[in-house]
């Protein structure tokens, strides 16, 4: 099994778009909060608009570390452009998307395309939150997971379930269990968090620290990976791990060659795969 990354820092998945509700911008202003309360760096997609644009800004307006990882493609065409209609519901979230508040705070890296924006977030974190998003969210997620099960990584996928957005991917989930399509220890890659039950009390809710809750009770040795192949005649799933043991999710001991290897190993398996036209 591969080891569990020794990185604090959290990939955040979401829309560069506000959204229709309220929720989902508050959602995302309390996980930036936490974040940066938790001295947890922040890596992302490099949006300034929308929910990326509330996490970022609200782990900047705390002092946090944010990174920003942008396809030269999306760099050079100005950012990360609105996809949607929504507006900013409260002062707290239409003054974290000022960009003249937080002015350079944000790091950036520029990188070739879309895939290599993905490798290089998951090299840099030690966990995944997804917020609400479209497409691209639901893509992103539903990679990390998948490298999970491949045992390419061991890292928790959290989803903050705001207005019970992501029940549908919940229930996708579990009729591929029903159907014999997901191993039912395989529906545990994917970390739920429903908030309260009354959606009233959604816009209140502490989103970011049942996050950080999450993440930190996420159980590293109860993943069940498969031996997988990604070039012939090379079983690449056993890579040496340094017998990490975690401490809740902040200290780990003896990690650290299992992460580099992982990390090493990753790499070269993409660009396997990207020769291979296989991607």
């Amino acid at each position: 099994m591969v080891a569990p990354s020794n990185s604090s820092a959290v990939a955040v998945y979401c829309a560069a778009s506000l959204g229709k509700q309220n929720a989902f911008q508050l959602a995302a202003l309390s996980l930036g909060h936490a974040l940066a309360e938790a001295k947890r760096p922040l890596v992302y997609g490099g949006g300034n608009m929308g929910l990326m644009g509330i996490v970022s800004g609200a782990v900047a307006d705390e002092g946090g570390q944010v990174t920003g990882v942008v396809p030269y493609a999306i760099h050079a065409a100005g950012g990360e452009k609105d996809k949607g209609n929504g507006v900013a519901k409260t002062e707290s979230v239409a003054e974290v998307l000022d960009e003249d508040r937080r002015g350079h705070v944000r790091d950036s890296v520029v990188v070739d395309s879309m895939h290599e924006r993905k490798i290089e977030m998951a090299k840099r974190v030690g966990a995944f939150v997804g917020l609400p998003g479209g497409y691209g969210t639901f893509e992103e997620i539903l990679e990390v997971i998948t490298w999970n099960q491949l045992n390419i990584h061991n890292k928790p996928v959290v989803l903050l379930n705001v207005l019970s957005y992501y029940n549908p991917l919940r229930e996708l989930i579990r009729n591929g269990v029903r159907e014999g399509f997901i191993q039912p220890h395989n529906e545990k890659l994917c970390v739920f968090v429903d908030g309260p039950t009354d959606h009233k009390d959604h816009e209140s809710f502490n989103w970011g620290q049942a996050a950080m809750d999450a993440i930190a009770a996420w159980q590293h040795d109860k993943v069940q990976t498969l031996p997988f192949y990604w070039t012939k005649d090379t079983d690449t799933s056993a890579i040496p791990n340094g017998k990490a043991n975690i401490k809740g999710m902040n200290g780990i001991s003896g990690g650290l060659y299992g992460l580099k290897t992982t990390n090493a190993w990753l790499t070269r398996v993409w660009h396997a795969r990207s020769r291979s036209g296989r991607i």
